[in-house]
């Protein structure tokens, strides 16, 4: 359960940056949202409940709903029209526990290569904060890219291997995922700037809100 959930990861994140990026209308992603946020909540309690007590476990299950919470958040605003502090805040929590856990998946898990994936989603969790805590919105397209490319690399294709029985965590694999999201931000923040410019620019509209 908790790899298809991760697949719809990818999926959501997916949508959620093309949607800050202004490519789809927030309330056409609202509906992904609400589905993979449903889902992100339901699969824990799930995996929590036939646990048995094991720590292990329940420690995998608990960091989900994180997610889950995030979606069902963006949902709800998306349709009700309601400004996005609370889930700045809120994204700022998500960023700290994401260190937290990355923290414990390489000194308590053995896993490198999801301790790297969960630092990336705390930077990414950090730049909803900036984003919609801060009102940072010069940083809406650098972050909407970031979450379009780090989408598949943290959520789709981990997901795939860890349902074909392909994945495989090691010091060289977390490497090469560190260094892809390396290259990810920074191909976000020339993006983002590029957009920047082009705005500034006489006759150039300006970049429609997130929240609309």
């Amino acid at each position: 359960m908790g790899s298809v959930g991760l697949l719809y990861v990818g999926a959501v994140l997916f949508i959620n940056g093309l949607m800050l990026v202004g490519i789809i209308p927030g309330k056409s992603a609202a509906i992904l949202n609400f589905f993979v946020g449903v889902m992100q909540v339901v699969f824990p309690t799930l995996i929590i409940l036939q646990a048995d007590g094991d720590a292990s476990v329940i420690f995998a299950a608990a960091g989900l709903y994180l997610f889950g919470f995030t979606y069902l958040y963006v949902g709800i605003l998306q349709v009700t029209g309601i400004s996005g502090e609370g889930l700045g805040w809120f994204s700022l929590f998500v960023a700290a526990c994401a260190v937290v856990i990355g923290v414990l998946q390489f000194t308590l898990v053995g896993d490198p290569v999801f301790g790297v994936i969960w630092f990336v989603w705390a930077v990414l969790w950090f730049l909803f904060f900036l984003l919609l805590g801060l009102n940072r919105t010069s940083l809406t397209t650098m972050t909407g890219w970031f979450t379009v490319f780090i989408s598949h690399l943290t959520g789709t294709i981990p997901a795939f291997l860890l349902l074909l029985g392909r994945f495989e965590t090691n010091t060289a694999n977390a490497a090469l995922v560190a260094a892809l999201a390396a290259v990810a931000l920074a191909a976000a923040f020339f993006l983002g700037r590029k957009a920047m410019r082009s705005s500034a620019q006489p006759g150039t509209a300006a970049h429609v809100s997130p929240a609309t």
